[in-house]
């Protein structure tokens, strides 16, 4: 009876270790095929381009392609939505922003929670702030304020989403002064930009995307909302500087689904942290105006 139960037990064993050994193999051998990668935003904003120059740099470290989509919409809730029901062996990860992993699910209702994913590592780290066409008559924060005062509903203002802290900050701003404009939410800063520059929306209350934009010229910055001013823009002021205590200072990240194995996991955070030192990415970050996270 004592070896019947000895044996019974065994076999219990060598299943167990049949049925764990495929999935052990499979973490070792990870990457197989391409990774699907995708961004939060629409094509051409801060965040595609420094996923783009950094999935660039991590296909040699991983062995295989990465293969990036955009998929817009919600302050980047739409892709997060989409990448949490999605099975767990690292072939589908994120490149998203901390606003849309942690902050959107605590404003609004989305179909996910930052519970739903494992995160890889952050990236980047972005400031952000409010930008009007060179030729309007807006020279200050303050001007923008007095003419929405004086016109109600008449400014509107871009951002990448709404329940976005760029959204949030413009209301913040307008609750306090007690005035009324006008969200026009897009699918990323590449379209709200678009929007500014052509004359279809007041201004534009997004990360970088504006950069090129304001050292040319054709746009004006007038307010930052980091802690500190900007080093290449000494003369705007933050928000606090103007007296509203309010700071957004955004992280860029990849995530995956929760249930991803460790070694998955792993094996993404050292190929990424590996490209992340090369001198081009890092080039790129800077010209941005972001710091490397």
């Amino acid at each position: 009876m004592e070896e019947k139960g000895w044996i019974r037990k065994a076999v219990l064993l060598f299943g167990l270790i049949f049925i764990l050994m495929p999935g052990l193999s499979f973490a070792q051998q990870y990457p197989t095929k391409p990774i699907n990668l995708i961004v939060t935003f629409a094509p051409g904003g801060t965040l595609d381009v420094a996923t783009r120059m950094l999935a660039a740099k991590a296909e040699k470290f991983l062995g295989q392609p990465l293969v990036i989509s955009n998929v817009g919409g919600g302050g980047g809730s739409v892709a997060l939505g989409q990448v949490a029901k999605k099975r767990p062996d690292g072939y589908d990860i994120t490149s998203c922003t901390s606003t849309g992993l942690i902050r959107i699910p605590q404003l609004r209702a989305v179909p996910y929670s930052l519970e739903d994913f494992v995160p890889i590592m952050h990236f980047a780290a972005v400031q952000s702030g409010v930008v009007v066409k060179s030729d309007s008559p807006y020279k200050t924060f303050k001007d923008l304020i007095e003419y929405a005062r004086k016109n109600p509903g008449k400014v509107n203002y871009a951002t990448s989403g709404a329940g976005s802290p760029m959204h949030i900050g413009m209301e913040y701003v307008a609750d306090r002064e007690g005035i009324h404009w006008t969200h026009v939410p897009y699918a990323g800063g590449a379209p709200g930009l678009a929007a500014v520059l052509g004359g279809h929306v007041t201004a534009m209350s997004d990360s970088t995307e504006w950069l090129p934009h304001v050292k040319e010229g054709s746009l004006r910055l007038i307010v930052t909302h980091g802690e500190k001013r900007m080093k290449i823009f000494p003369n705007v002021p933050t928000l606090r500087d103007l007296g509203y205590d309010f700071i957004n200072e955004t992280v860029f990240m990849l995530a995956v689904p929760k249930g991803t194995p460790p070694a998955i996991v792993k094996k993404l955070d050292e190929s990424f942290h590996k490209a992340m030192d090369d001198p081009e990415f890092i080039r790129t970050i800077q010209t941005l105006e972001f710091d490397v996270a």
